[in-house]
């Protein structure tokens, strides 16, 4: 409980006092509701011995007072817990952002966004309902059941004992009810599988609409919603005995009671010490029965919250594992990249084995190859993306990770073929590629991008806001507007991931050119699966298993009647590929 208390806080050190001002205010109302309790007593032990209405109305105003107060401090140590979960909640997501701006792309690309999300969201909410329910209820509930044996005894020996006995009757009751910690886990692990796959079936929810298919289609929803199901009955049966004895004990407890209080008890010697006793053990025993069932709360909250705290640092830590680390170098004397014995996995899946070569500065290559031949990775582990495993990657004859995070963002650009741009005007998506570029640089990197048309389209031109609630561009249209932003940064390294890919009839001959402005007098590496656009590249790289297994000018390779050459005579039978009247040509 402690640990779960150091974690939690750790994460909000500005309001800790917060969590003691809970405590302090949860204590008070603790006492002033024993406090009541204990004037119950007295109220109905002068019920019975006096008939002055004045002495009666005096107790149950101090009880009323007494009740009252209790509850304010109650309310007052809820709101104040609230306010410390709220930030706790805020802190946490703030902390996944964080961590998420900072993340490596090897954790970008071996975690699916919905577990992502649904891990960062649905954890953090998860501590917030613990930490608003857990404190309060875990200091009176802590309390309140010690303090009711202890007033039973000052009340009537039996009376504690009694209590004694359901105290301990409930501990164990309520330790059979909770399952095994193994068992929670297996649950809760179902719980969340679930809830990723519904996120990914909703993300695709327009190719269901589309195809008219169902749930069952997708076999690991289905799976999940059948493994969820069981687990959650499983569960529930596993409580169901144990719950429904003690139940059983304290509701059935007066009818146990009072007939063995009654048999050995002088009601006419002295029906006061006889009752009033009776009557506070049932009283006592209701009071003792919800302060039960909010310790069984109180354990499904600590749970929890264990069980996020646990996630989210694991994510948190999975985030960072493998970024690069950077070092002190501020300039690139020189942009001639080298590998050396250079080796890489996913997830113990090997993608490169001892690769070594060398790219001189200031030449365009072509990456060629399968997929899963390791072009992706060469070129994410130049630009910093990923974790160099086992051997060294060098530019300027410095290896790559003695050079400072401003640097090698600096010198080095990457054109994805997914573009991503921001709800921000035309103008602030290239912009941004600049911090401190004028309008007259912007200007013309988005006219060498041939993005002048793209303007022209619209009434507000570059002040034309993109996404929810503006317009949305063609791939070709993206493309042009992220080759713009290359060109403003004019970085001396260029990364090309299959950019071509979203070349178009109406945008190839725009593109085409937007790429010769970007490539003038720099070092380019491009990814591209469409071959006709690597024809008059320096040098064409084709990559097999890990492997460089040809290197050379088109026209070499082409000679050769190599793997490129079948590669091409593969590419050029797809683009002559047609289908007419119901006939293949």
């Amino acid at each position: 409980m402690l640990n779960v208390y150091k974690k939690l806080i750790s994460y909000v050190p500005e309001k800790q006092y917060l969590v003691y001002l809970t405590i302090i205010l949860s204590i008070a109302s603790t006492f002033l509701q024993l406090s009541a309790f204990y004037y119950l007593y007295v109220f109905f032990n002068e019920l019975l011995k006096t008939t002055d209405p004045e002495i009666i109305t005096t107790n149950l105003m101090k009880i009323v007072l007494l009740l009252v107060l209790g509850s304010l401090c109650y309310m007052a140590s809820g709101l104040v817990s609230h306010m410390f979960a709220f930030r706790l909640e805020t802190n946490l997501r703030k902390y996944g952002i964080e961590g998420l701006s900072k993340a490596s792309f090897r954790f970008m690309d071996t975690n699916e966004s919905g577990k992502v999300r649904k891990i960062l969201d649905d954890n953090a909410a998860l501590t917030h309902a613990a930490v608003a329910h857990l404190i309060p209820d875990n200091t009176g509930a802590s309390l309140m059941p010690i303090l009711l044996i202890i007033l039973g005894l000052m009340i009537d020996w039996r009376v504690g004992v009694v209590l004694m006995v359901l105290l301990v009757a409930s501990g164990v009751l309520m330790y059979l009810m909770m399952g095994e910690k193994e068992f929670m886990k297996i649950y809760q692990a179902a719980l969340e599988r679930l809830s990723t796959e519904t996120v990914e079936y909703i993300r695709g929810m327009q190719i269901v609409k589309v195809f008219g298919v169902d749930v069952r289609s997708f076999k690991a929803l289905n799976a999940a919603i059948k493994d969820y199901g069981q687990n959650a009955l499983d569960y529930s049966m596993s409580c169901k005995r144990p719950y429904v004895v003690f139940q059983e004990i304290y509701l059935g407890l007066m009818a146990i009671i009072i007939p063995i209080w009654l048999l050995f008890s002088d009601l006419q010697a002295n029906p006061t010490e006889v009752i009033v006793p009776l009557l506070m053990l049932l009283f006592l025993s209701g009071v003792l029965f919800t302060y039960m069932m909010k310790v069984m709360y109180i354990g499904m909250y600590v749970f929890q919250a264990n069980d996020a705290i646990a996630k989210l640092e694991s994510i948190y830590a999975d985030m960072q594992k493998d970024s690069l680390t950077f070092g002190e170098h501020e300039e690139m004397d020189d942009f001639t990249i080298r590998f050396d014995d250079v080796s890489f996995s996913y997830n113990d899946k090997p993608v490169l084995e001892e690769l070594t070569f060398s790219l001189p500065a200031g030449k365009t290559y072509a990456l060629v190859g399968e997929s899963g031949s390791g072009k992706s990775t060469i070129a994410k582990l130049i630009s910093g993306f990923y974790k160099v495993q086992d051997g060294s990657i060098t530019i300027g004859g410095y290896p790559i990770e003695s050079y400072s995070e401003e640097c090698i963002i600096k010198n080095i650009s990457f054109v994805f073929q997914n573009v991503q741009l921001f709800k921000k005007t035309l103008y602030e998506n290239v912009a941004l590629a600049k911090k401190d570029a004028n309008r007259c640089e912007v200007f013309h990197a988005m006219h060498l991008a041939g993005c002048d048309s793209i303007l022209n389209k619209f009434p507000e031109r570059e002040e034309t806001m993109i996404g929810s609630k503006g317009v949305y561009l063609s791939g070709g249209e993206k493309q042009r507007i992220a080759i713009a932003r290359a060109i403003l940064k004019d970085a001396p390294i260029v990364i090309f991931d299959e950019a071509s890919a979203a070349i178009d009839s109406d945008n190839e001959h725009q593109l085409q050119q937007a790429f010769h402005n970007l490539m003038q007098n720099k070092t380019v590496i491009m990814i591209a699966h469409r071959l006709s656009t690597i024809k008059k590249v320096d040098e064409i790289i084709v990559l097999q298993q890990g492997q460089i297994i040809e290197r050379g000018t088109d026209e070499t390779l082409m000679a050769k009647r190599g793997t490129y050459y079948q590669l091409q005579e593969l590419y050029q039978e797809a683009n002559d590929w047609r289908v007419t009247d119901g006939t293949t040509n």
